[in-house]
């Protein structure tokens, strides 16, 4: 039902989660796309995927819009190869904002953060 309006966004999806490496990303997303598309404001347009290991890792079958874009991600080549390289949190919120964070990059650059810390204490 909402493949159509992610495959249209899916080009700009794949470069913030490869920028995503960096830090958190967030895609402003046209809140009328959807509501003329969809099933109105009781669904909720909020929600959050998981992506371990190339797959979806969260429950998600209570929101078709997740599950739709889920969906559009795993039959994209491109989309697929980047969510084997590292884990992924996808979520929107009732703002229509579409946060992407690259979870391993955020856990390495927290273990690296931690380790400087450690670093500059020993020295003093």
């Amino acid at each position: 039902m909402y493949n159509h309006i992610w495959k249209k966004y899916l080009p700009i999806i794949r470069i913030l989660m490869k920028k995503s490496a960096a830090g958190n990303q967030v895609l402003d997303l046209n809140r009328v796309d959807f509501e003329r598309a969809g099933t109105g404001r009781k669904a909720g347009y909020k929600f959050t995927i998981e992506f371990s290991d190339g797959k979806v890792s969260n429950v998600i079958s209570g929101s078709a819009l997740a599950t739709n874009l889920a969906a559009v991600i795993l039959e994209d080549e491109n989309a697929r190869q980047i969510i084997n390289e590292n884990n992924y949190e996808i979520s929107l919120n009732t703002k229509f904002q579409l946060s992407i964070k690259n979870v391993k990059a955020a856990n390495n650059n927290s273990a690296a953060k931690k380790n400087n810390e450690e670093t500059a204490k020993g020295t003093g």
